[in-house]
C-alpha cells in the first residue's frame, strides 16, 4: 500500500504489533489526560495551566517541568491521537491483506472504534485545530491528510477493480471519512449501541455509499 511509506519504519513497526481493537489501556499520560478533561469541559482558551495542574494533582511548576506551555499540552494530545489512529489503521490494513473489500471493512471498523472509544481525543484534535500554532498546525494537517489517504487509496483500488461502483471516488471517500469521524461528536458509551455494534452498522452504510 503506497501510503504506508509516509509513516516511516518506526510507525509501521509499532502498528505491526498492535491489537488495534483493544482500548483497555489509557492512551494518555496523567498530565495530558488532565489537560484533555479540562479542554473538553471548558475549551482550550477557557482552561488555565493552574486548572490542569489541580486536576493532575501537581503544582504549576510541576506541569511546566513536563510541558513548556498550555499549547504544548494541546500539541501533545493532538499528536498522540493522530499517531494512535494511524498506527491502528495500519494494523487493521495489515490484518486485512490485499483484498479491497476486507481492507475497506476493517478500515471503517477501525475508524469507528477509534472515534467511539477515543471520542474526547478525536473531538479536541478536530475542534481545537484553530488553536494550534504554525508548525504544530501544519503537522496536524499533514497527519490528517495522511490518515485520509489510507481510505482514499482503498476506494480508488475498489473502483479500479470494479468492486465499488461510485462515480465519484474522491468525494465518496471524503464523505465516508466525515461520517466516521463525526462519531466523536455524538457517541456516548451509555447509549444503545456498543462501539463494536456501531462499527458493524457503519460498515453496511459505507459500503452502500460506495455502490458495493
Amino acid at each position: 500500500m503506497g501510503s504506508g511509506s509516509i509513516g516511516g519504519e518506526a510507525e509501521r513497526s509499532a502498528a505491526a504489533g498492535m491489537d488495534w481493537r483493544n482500548y483497555s489501556e489509557q492512551e494518555l499520560p496523567p498530565v495530558l489526560a488532565a489537560a484533555l478533561a479540562c479542554f473538553v469541559e471548558q475549551g482550550y482558551h477557557g482552561t488555565t495551566i493552574r486548572e490542569v495542574a489541580g486536576r493532575a494533582g501537581l503544582s504549576v511548576p510541576g506541569i511546566y517541568h513536563h510541558y513548556s506551555s498550555k499549547h504544548a499540552l494541546l500539541e501533545g494530545i493532538v499528536q498522540r491521537a493522530m499517531t494512535d489512529l494511524y498506527q491502528r489503521s495500519e494494523a487493521a490494513l495489515a490484518e486485512a491483506g490485499p483484498g479491497v473489500e476486507e481492507r475497506f471493512r476493517l478500515l471503517i471498523e477501525c475508524l469507528v472504534l477509534f472515534h467511539a472509544h477515543r471520542s474526547e481525543h478525536a473531538f479536541i484534535a478536530a475542534s481545537e485545530i484553530r488553536s494550534l500554532q504554525d508548525d504544530a498546525r501544519a503537522a496536524h494537517i499533514a497527519a490528517r491528510d495522511r490518515q485520509q489517504l489510507l481510505l482514499t487509496e482503498v476506494v480508488n483500488d475498489g473502483v479500479s477493480a470494479g468492486v465499488f461502483a461510485t462515480p465519484y471516488p474522491a468525494e465518496s471517500a471524503r464523505a465516508v471519512i466525515t461520517m466516521c469521524t463525526g462519531v466523536a461528536q455524538w457517541y456516548r458509551s451509555a447509549g444503545e449501541l456498543s462501539p463494536e455494534d456501531l462499527a458493524a452498522r457503519y460498515v453496511v452504510i459505507t459500503r452502500a455509499a460506495m455502490g458495493s
